[in-house]
């Protein structure tokens, strides 16, 4: 009885310190079962934050493959903060997962620097780690990233941006958390190209904050300071949303070209109405459906885990009919995307 009250009373002192440094979390579910090899597995899979569409997919991604791998054998945990720059909030949130004793977490780290302790010491604690979408830094070797090639996309991305350009003009980039592997690695693909297309120039960099009506704001600021801006790069959800409404609400609809990332509905709208030339398609449902397979795999059967490229396609007005375009942008258990290099 006494180890089973100090495990209570170190889980209300986890809850108040949760709750002390001002995190905002949002559990959509979880099992409370047996844990370890002899009882049903417990994954905890945390997004960057809850409330958008691309963390929605991972969701779904988990989700199926803990059903496939045995229904109440497996139980997924689904929690997050609610907003990505929240970065205490989800130290706080995987240091409690670890404590609570999971066998295994998938998550997406927030910050790369920050995060990597966490991840380690849940090593120490015997807890399988897989990161989705980002790692660490350092990179624990033991711990597999399951990710897009964020770099090979954002060169593509940046690519077809500079021929919808005719190969010179003023762009903008709007990325939105420098610091995390996917925010510098898109960086690191945008800016590869532009050294090699010297009449296109940089004219200005303010970062969303992956928050929408920041995005609109800077990017209505970077209209007005640039009047002859010919084209957009924004690195995430938020920023490609915010972006295409400050062109709408300028006018400039089909004058200034955006390329960006993710497919939310209302970004593939925007590409339908021609707002938005193009999307990178990631593969979140592969993320959280790879992620969650290698650490029941790791956890199983002690296997050795390596990085996944879950993929990426560039979602433009003539392949949006593609069955394997609406796979991706979709997904579901009954039709998983493929990976798509």
């Amino acid at each position: 009885m006494g180890g089973r009250i100090s495990l209570v009373l170190i889980a209300g002192v986890l809850a108040l310190t949760l709750a002390a440094c001002g995190a905002q979390v949002r559990d959509s579910g979880g099992g409370d079962g047996g844990g370890g090899q002899e009882g049903p597995l417990r994954i905890a899979v945390v997004p960057k934050a809850v409330g958008f569409d691309f963390w929605e997919q991972v969701r779904i991604g988990a989700q199926c493959a803990a059903k496939e791998a045995g229904g109440s054998e497996v139980r997924i945990q689904w929690d997050g903060v609610t907003a990505e720059t929240n970065v205490s909030g989800q130290v706080d949130l995987l240091t409690n997962f670890a404590t609570q004793g999971v066998d295994g977490m998938v998550y997406a780290a927030t910050d790369a620097k920050v995060l990597a302790d966490v991840s380690q010491n849940a090593l120490d604690q015997g807890v399988t780690v897989v990161n989705i979408d980002s790692g660490t830094d350092p990179q624990p070797k033991q711990v597999p990233v399951v990710a897009t090639d964020n770099v090979a996309a954002a060169e593509e991305a940046t690519e077809y941006l500079v021929e919808e350009m005719g190969g010179k003009g003023e762009v903008a980039f709007i990325p939105f958390q420098p610091g995390t592997a996917t925010n510098d690695t898109r960086t690191e693909g945008f800016k590869n190209v532009l050294e090699k297309n010297p009449d296109v120039e940089l004219v200005a960099e303010q970062s969303s904050e992956s928050d929408q009506n920041v995005a609109l704001e800077v990017t209505e600021n970077i209209l007005t300071a640039n009047p002859n801006l010919d084209a957009i790069y924004a690195a995430n959800e938020p920023g490609v949303l915010g972006a295409a409404e400050a062109v709408r609400r300028a006018g400039k609809e089909g004058d200034i070209t955006i390329v960006g990332w993710d497919t939310a509905p209302d970004e593939v709208k925007a590409v339908e109405e021609g707002v938005v030339s193009a999307l990178v398609a990631q593969n979140p449902f592969r993320m959280g459906y790879d992620g969650v397979n290698a650490a029941v795999d790791a956890i199983r059967s002690d296997a050795q885990l390596e990085d996944i490229d879950t993929g990426s396609t560039l979602v433009t007005q003539d392949n949006l009919d593609d069955p394997d375009v609406k796979a991706v942008l979709d997904p579901s258990c009954s039709n998983k995307p493929e990976v798509s290099e």
